[in-house]
């Protein structure tokens, strides 16, 4: 089991930018793929972006793709969401996943999750 804990949301305006970051712990954490989803009021859990165990593979969805950056940092066992051009359609709470098979770890289906971070955006 892998342990994650998020940190850096906030509220902001329309343009600016945050940094997400996650830490991981716990048993194999290094070989894993992490990824980052968001929850919308009322809704499911959604896939925003995934990186595999040693950063060569990054998947993002469709609506983030130029804007977000997905990294990870394993000395630090801290995965990152750079998140540029915010819009207020991104406002949610972002969770921050974690899986042995990143194929697995994007449909969300067995991942471990931390306990997520509000992210605002005002226009």
């Amino acid at each position: 089991q892998v342990q994650l804990i998020e940190s850096g949301g906030g509220s902001v305006q329309a343009g600016d930018s945050l940094r997400l970051s996650c830490v991981a712990s716990g048993r194999s954490s290094d070989w894993y793929a992490m990824g980052w989803f968001r929850q919308f009021p009322g809704k499911e859990r959604e896939f925003v972006a995934a990186i595999g165990w040693n950063g060569a593979n990054t998947y993002y969805t469709d609506s983030v793709k130029g804007r977000f950056t997905i990294s990870r940092d394993n000395t630090q066992k801290t995965v990152y969401l750079q998140m540029n051009s915010l819009e207020p359609e991104d406002t949610a709470v972002y969770y921050c996943g974690a899986d042995a098979a990143l194929a697995r770890l994007r449909l969300g289906v067995n991942a471990s999750w931390g306990q997520g971070t509000q992210v605002t955006v005002s226009s």
